[in-house]
């Protein structure tokens, strides 16, 4: 995790300062979803854009959410891959 919004903050109980720098898979989606997550965000990485994809979120105190996510890879200024974009929207 590299950036971390107030919308994020407020929906799943993290402050910024508890997600900066871990991993986005690992600490924040649930076990039997991890291997679909991250086969989105690995396709993002190697320039291909995941749009509506349903995201299954669990916040800090147990609630589940459903965003639907579009992963884009985010790019420098010589067009290389450096990360991913991930905007989303609460369709729980």
């Amino acid at each position: 995790v590299r950036e971390w919004n107030r919308k994020s903050a407020d929906m799943l109980g993290y402050a910024k300062g508890e997600t900066l720098g871990k991993n986005f898979v690992q600490n924040f989606i649930q076990p039997e979803d991890r291997a679909s997550v991250q086969n989105v965000l690995k396709k993002a990485l190697t320039g291909e854009e995941t749009a509506n994809y349903e995201l299954p979120l669990i916040s800090k105190y147990g609630k589940r959410y459903k965003v639907l996510l579009n992963a884009t890879p985010r790019r420098d200024g010589k067009g290389n891959v450096i990360g991913v974009v991930g905007v989303g929207q609460d369709i729980t």
